[in-house]
């Protein structure tokens, strides 16, 4: 079955992953219509194209990152599956950022108030659509 035939929809996500000091990446200023998740102290991706100018690091590496996928979940069946199948606790405000094992497979997670983007490195894309059904 596709993922939508089961009701996800799922997408690749064409963003870009930043590697810079973490003093550049705080002061970044992000374009207004992507969301940018820190990944580390010094690391950031961002979900979608940027440039350069962006980051004021010379040493700053900036590079295309396709290799995730998203789906949209309205948030009673998110936090219903996130309920049983996540061991650690998610952020009580909303909108909020959080990543971590979540029935067994790495996950990003933006939850808003009235929805959750769950998002997973391509490969997992399969596994992450069986165990949300």
């Amino acid at each position: 079955m596709t993922p939508q035939a089961r009701g996800f929809v799922f997408e690749r996500i064409a963003g870009s992953r930043v590697v810079a000091t973490p003093a550049a990446l705080d002061a970044a200023c992000w374009p207004p219509d992507a969301l940018a998740w820190r990944l580390a102290p010094d690391e950031v991706f961002v979900t979608t194209a940027i440039s350069r100018e962006v980051v004021d690091d010379p040493h700053a590496i900036i590079e295309p990152d396709g290799g995730f996928v998203g789906v949209w979940v309205d948030a009673g069946r998110a936090l219903d599956f996130l309920e049983r199948s996540c061991q650690w606790e998610l952020p009580d405000e909303r909108p909020a950022w959080a990543q971590g094992a979540v029935a067994g497979l790495p996950v990003k997670l933006w939850i808003e108030p009235d929805r959750v983007w769950i998002v997973v490195p391509a490969p997992y894309a399969r596994d992450l659509e069986e165990r949300l059904s």
